[in-house]
């Protein structure tokens, strides 16, 4: 009797469990057990392994077979075990040495040829295999610019299941092009100077990226909110390292990795249609639980065009997700949560036809239409929304002018002034942004001045704000104080502030 090892991961959401793959090749009936809680896409292994294992010229064991995934009571799902339990199977027979693999993680779909295919979250798992103390990996080639963003790791990427042979064999490496990381964003075609006029709303837009405030944009069609919307994250800062392996993570898990450099230092921006169900925004699944809109604008902006066409409960379920910055998805393998800190900007016509505001729009709607249309957003969704600005159409002298606008990098530096102000005045704070700051400390250390919580105290003894909404007031007054630098919000930044939270004129 012999036994073959080698280590893969199995993960759940964005966390990764080492799990050891055991092969017993042993006298008997000749067949193929795999124990473990294994899916229908693992069960379906045994005949890949065995005809990519029989089309390398590799002789397939005429015995029983027995592959054990331990731990055991771990569901382990998906196809990223296939190349590790074909090198444990030939390590059981004696055809291939044992100690090369030993500490090294191993990842990969096998085709029936042989070749090695891509698979999902090969840097979530890499992380969590180097948690555990494995230092080495060997991965497939077409993941090989994910792979290389864990450098604290040596990483072997192979095309096909002969090469790895080779190399557990003789110690040869197929030698690989050069790696190109460079990325190319499409947000650097996206400038704030094409948009004409909308002084309210780019104002708005700046606000938003200094603070991480939630926007909504409403206006007739064709007013520029989908325009001002998609070049908000021309004006946010870059990410840090930290946070642009937090966003490739998440993107890797979903599958939605390009074959080029897979991590961007530019914020994402994910658009989900208003026809998306729920399950795609929040996430879901039953065996493989994927991310869904929220968690992939993970640091970058969540934009939902025509709001109120989304089915109901689509956008009630963002409301635990804005409020924690996460989002926990259920199933009966367990409670799987991912990161969803992202800027909410929602855009909405006035009414059914659009035409409610602008002058000589002629609305065909009734007022009970109107007031049904907007009634869609749901009370306990917009006291979450910080901002609500009114689009109107650009006037003829607005579109005549041609200067163009202000360009997203002038923006975009008072936008990282802003948040350097913050993050100054939150040194040593377990948050960084104006929208994050407890509300138990808005009460204390961050109370704007006294005239100017005496009028919010005012419009919450008139019930013309609610408690959270006091506290969405506090905090943009903070992000206004910021650009307009003022050590501490005054009476005219908390006013300026709660016009831009009620949406009338600033």
């Amino acid at each position: 009797m012999s036994i073959g090892q080698t280590q893969s991961v199995a993960l759940l959401g964005l966390t990764g469990s080492l799990v050891e793959i055991e092969v017993d090749i042993s006298d008997g009936i000749p067949m193929y057990s795999l124990l473990g809680l294994p899916d229908t896409a693992l069960q379906e292994s045994r005949d890949r392994v065995r005809a990519a294992i029989s089309n390398c010229n590799e002789v397939w064991p005429n015995r029983k077979v027995t592959v054990s995934l331990s731990p055991a009571w771990l569901p382990k799902s998906g196809s990223s075990f296939d190349l590790s339990i074909a090198l444990a199977i030939l390590i059981a027979q004696g055809t291939l040495p044992q100690e090369p693999f030993f500490q090294t993680l191993v990842l990969g779909e096998l085709a029936l040829d042989g070749k090695i295919r891509s698979v999902r979250g090969v840097l979530p798992a890499l992380i969590a295999a180097f948690k555990s103390g494995i230092t080495r990996a060997i991965v497939p080639a077409a993941n090989r610019a994910e792979a290389a963003l864990m450098s604290q790791m040596q990483v072997l990427t192979f095309e096909n299941l002969g090469q790895v042979l080779v190399w557990g064999r003789t110690g040869e490496y197929p030698i690989a092009e050069e790696l190109n990381l460079e990325r190319v964003d499409t947000s650097e075609y996206l400038d704030f100077a094409d948009v004409a006029g909308q002084a309210k709303a780019r104002f708005a837009a700046e606000v938003a990226a200094s603070g991480g405030h939630h926007l909504l944009l409403i206006g007739p069609p064709g007013t520029g909110k989908t325009m001002i919307a998609s070049r908000i994250p021309t004006i946010l800062p870059s990410l840090t390292l930290e946070q642009a392996l937090e966003v490739t993570a998440v993107h890797s898990i979903s599958g939605a990795l390009g074959s080029r450099s897979p991590m961007s230092l530019v914020a994402p921006i994910i658009s989900p249609h208003h026809t998306a169900s729920r399950a795609s925004i929040v996430g879901g699944g039953s065996h493989v639980i994927k991310p869904g809109a929220c968690s992939l604008a993970h640091h970058g902006v969540l934009f939902i065009d025509e709001a109120p066409e989304c089915a109901l409960g689509v956008l009630d379920s963002l409301r635990q997700p804005l409020e924690s910055g996460e989002i926990t998805i259920t199933r009966s393998v367990g409670n799987i949560t991912f990161p969803a800190h992202f800027l909410l900007v929602l855009a909405a016509n006035p009414c059914p036809c659009g035409k409610y505001t602008g002058k000589g729009r002629n609305c065909s709607c009734s007022s009970l239409q109107v007031r049904r249309y907007l009634g869609k957003l749901s009370g306990p969704l917009m006291d979450r929304i910080d901002m609500r600005v009114q689009v109107d159409p650009v006037s003829r002298v607005e579109m005549a002018q041609s200067e163009p606008g202000e360009s997203s990098d002038a923006i975009r530096s008072r936008v990282i002034r802003a948040r350097e102000c913050a993050s100054l005045r939150f040194s040593g704070e377990t948050w960084s942004l104006n929208s994050h700051i407890p509300s138990r400390e808005l009460r204390g250390r961050y109370r704007p001045e006294r005239l100017a919580m005496n009028f919010l105290h005012d419009e919450l003894d008139h019930e013309r704000i609610t408690a959270r909404g006091l506290h969405k007031v506090i905090r943009l007054s903070w992000t206004l104080a910021d650009l307009a630098g003022h050590s501490i919000p005054n009476l005219d930044d908390v006013q300026r502030a709660y016009s831009l939270r009620e949406g009338s004129e600033l």
